[in-house]
């Protein structure tokens, strides 16, 4: 048994970067920047110009001229390295054509650490770069869908290199890889659909594939050429660029079990990350001359552009549909006086904001359904169970029967679910529901089936032999919710919180609950106002009192009596805060016609005289006059003003711009800022009473700012919402009816 065993769970340490080999289709020179002598050669360098390897180390480079016999006299191998030293890139001179002893060869010089690295590999004369990529191209974009591009781009790459099997491998976000498209040989069973485990591409190897676009293996049964060195040099040669760096002897192994006797790849990178792999097999030796990969190189770069402009336009295209379906929806509640009818029965249902396959609206004790839902019983048992789990006001999983053991008996309509909640005292929700997936994925073999040794005592690297399908099945899980199927339903739950506290405030239960929880406020404001303030002005006092007259006080106690007055002003703002809340609710309204522009220039002017806000752009726009409460007015878009410019003071150019239109009915003004923006995850909590989001904990707040917003609001019976984005910025909506 051999107790030095390499297996696909520890290759990702081989340094497959330094092998100290190369592949012996071809000969390898490496030569001293500075000295230009020879300090690397590969052994089977005699095979190609007849001078012994090791006669050729510390030689110049003028003495390998006269070894190599070029047909053409001009050659001068010193010039061209010299070249490439000056302009620091060997693009211009590769592949240079030379002609050893009557045999075609390319030139591919390249740099590693202080060595000129120098390659010589067999040339192909007659091949038409500039042809082939342009029709290929032509005939790979002509597909409309991601998918219809990929299968165009394996069948162009075969035509062009003759392997026998082309595929398109796409890594997923576990690190495993899948055949999304395939050409090959009538006679060749398909891999179509099959699915590689991570650790077939070890992270290494995926690193060198971001630095290598192509790679070739010509023959995986011929013996690899040993790199030597002189020996006062005992560090191997890094052949990072190397395009005859030798292969790991698992890689090898692995296509030896796959029957390949040659092996060809080309990149696919998106976003600087390794998206997948254009991976082909010849099941016989099969060498591509250094113009031919560079043209399906070029190919590959060109495809990872469009690939990564194609999935944005296919990823755009399904977000549109689900905003266009929520915004219809809204107008929809804004036009029907019905509440289940606008969600149920128009073009565009409540079930379309997202990717459902079924919906329920518990509303008011009734159920509400469309399209496959589990029965009346299994979701009165869900709502049940999420009144008493839910703590969030959405909540989704893909995996409902794993945390709801119930679930099991419906799984099929309801493996997965996505809830908004309305009312959780009233057990009010709208629950999407996705059915159970049978992922059915196809492995080219058991891929936890472990490392086993042959009768001939080499191992079976590849964790599949005999390469048929294996399956897996994934129970109790749905296809996962997308950020914009959440999004979708954060926006639409807004909405139907607006419909239902505006058309049935007077008979729902939270009527009750907000009156005394207003009656409880007052009771509160007045203790704040009578009971604290007076004690708090009194430590305030003492302190201020104690600090200025007590002169034998030691740095210590002074910092003490200052952290005593600091916690106290902070307090006092509080206390502020709170009564600001408190006197919306109990306030009455006196509207008039405001004049919003000098409104708007004296917050601005007040905004900007914060510590640090100087520096801050604030436009102001069209300012159209609305119907309100002056104080009340005022204080809404100090807050929105305020904060816009508290949160933006980071940015580069930090600008804040405030503007309103007429919307027919309504006057909309929009405070837009490019400050650090709000969570997705935050977005259903950012009106309620003392809630600061986590990268907000730097600044200055208290929380109540912008539900005291949200209360002057209502109280107007106007609207207000928002869109952001982290580290982009945010605008606050807020219309007023005419």
């Amino acid at each position: 048994m051999n107790t030095n065993q390499v297996d696909l769970t520890n290759c990702d340490k081989e340094p497959i970067h330094i092998p100290g080999r190369i592949q012996s289709h071809g000969f390898l020179i490496a030569i001293d920047i500075d000295t230009l002598l020879i300090k690397y050669v590969s052994l089977n360098t005699f095979k190609f110009i007849e001078v012994e390897a090791a006669d050729l180390l510390d030689k110049s480079i003028l003495f390998l001229e006269e070894q190599m016999i070029f047909k053409d006299d001009k050659v001068q191998l010193k010039s061209l390295l010299i070249l490439g030293s000056q302009k620091d890139s060997y693009e211009g001179i590769n592949p240079y054509y030379l002609n050893i002893k009557g045999q075609p060869f390319y030139l591919i010089i390249s740099k590693s650490g202080a060595y000129h690295v120098l390659e010589f590999e067999p040339a192909i004369l007659d091949f038409d770069i500039q042809g082939t990529v342009g029709r290929s191209i032509s005939g790979i974009l002509a597909g409309r869908r991601l998918i219809s591009m990929m299968e165009n781009t394996a069948d162009e790459i075969k035509k062009i290199i003759g392997y026998d099997r082309v595929m398109v491998y796409k890594f997923h976000d576990d690190g495993h890889g899948e055949v999304i498209a395939e050409a090959k040989n009538e006679d060749l069973e398909p891999f179509y659909g099959l699915h590689y485990p991570a650790s077939d591409i070890p992270k290494q190897a995926r690193a060198l594939y971001l630095l290598n676009y192509t790679r070739i293996i010509a023959d995986v049964n011929t013996n690899d050429s040993a790199v030597i060195t002189t020996s006062d040099n005992f560090s191997a040669l890094d052949l990072t660029h190397s395009v005859l760096r030798a292969v790991s002897p698992i890689h090898i192994q692995y296509l030896k079990n796959m029957g390949v006797d040659s092996s060809f790849s080309i990149s696919l990178i998106t976003n600087g990350k390794l998206w997948g792999l254009i991976a082909c097999h010849n099941y016989t030796p099969k060498f591509i001359d250094y113009k031919a990969r560079e043209s399906t190189k070029l190919i590959g770069q060109i495809l990872s552009s469009a690939l990564e402009y194609r999935q944005e336009e296919e990823d755009d295209e399904k977000v549109k549909l689900l905003l266009a379906h929520a915004e219809e929806l809204q107008q929809s509640l804004v036009a029907d006086q019905d509440f289940i009818s606008a969600l149920t029965t128009h073009r565009v249902t409540i079930k379309d904001v997202t990717h459902s396959t079924g919906v329920v609206i518990c509303f008011e004790g009734r159920l509400y359904t469309l399209g496959q839902v589990p029965a009346e019983e299994e979701i009165k048992m869900l709502v049940a169970w999420l009144t008493t789990t839910m703590e969030d006001s959405v909540y989704h999983t893909s995996q409902l029967p794993e945390v709801f053991s119930p679930a099991k008996n419906f799984k099929s309509t309801a493996s997965g679910i996505l809830a908004a909640m309305l009312s959780k005292d009233l057990g009010e929700f709208v629950i999407w529901f996705k059915p159970e997936q049978i992922t059915t994925v196809h492995w080219a073999g058991n891929p936890e089936k472990p490392m086993t040794e042959t009768p001939d005592g080499h191992m079976d690297l590849s964790p599949r032999n005999s390469f048929e399908s294996w399956a897996q099945i994934v129970e109790n899980t749905s296809a996962s919710w997308t950020r914009e199927e959440i999004a979708s339903v954060i926006k639409i739950r807004h909405k139907l919180l607006d419909v239902i506290n505006k058309k049935a405030n007077e008979i729902r239960a939270l009527n009750e609950r907000l009156k005394l929880a207003y009656e409880e406020l007052d009771t509160f404001s007045y203790t704040i106002s009578h009971d604290l303030r007076t004690p708090l002005t009194s430590i305030k006092s003492y302190t201020e009192l104690v600090l200025a007259t007590n002169k034998s006080l030691d740095e210590q106690g002074k910092m003490l009596l200052n952290r005593v007055l600091a916690g106290a002003n902070k307090m006092a703002f509080l206390i502020n805060e709170i009564l600001k809340l408190a006197r919306v609710g109990r306030s009455d309204l006196k509207a008039e016609q405001l004049d919003m522009g000098s409104i708007l220039e004296e917050i601005k002017t007040d905004a900007l005289n914060v510590d640090g806000a100087r520096h801050v752009t604030v436009k102001i726009g069209a300012t159209p006059s609305i119907l309100g409460d002056p104080t009340l007015i005022t204080q809404i878009f100090a807050n929105l003003i305020g904060n816009a410019v508290k949160y933006s003071v980071s940015a580069i150019d930090p600008m804040v711009v405030v503007s309103g239109e007429d919307g027919g009915d309504e006057v909309i003004y929009t405070i837009k800022d490019n400050g650090i923006g709000i969570d997705l995850n935050y977005h259903d909590k950012v009106f309620e009473l003392f809630k600061r989001m986590d990268n907000a904990k730097g600044y200055q707040g208290t929380g109540v700012g912008l539900a005291i917003v949200k209360r002057i609001v209502e109280k107007h019976n106007a609207r207000i919402w928002f869109e952001s984005e982290l580290k982009v910025g945010t605008v606050f909506y807020v219309a007023f009816r005419k």
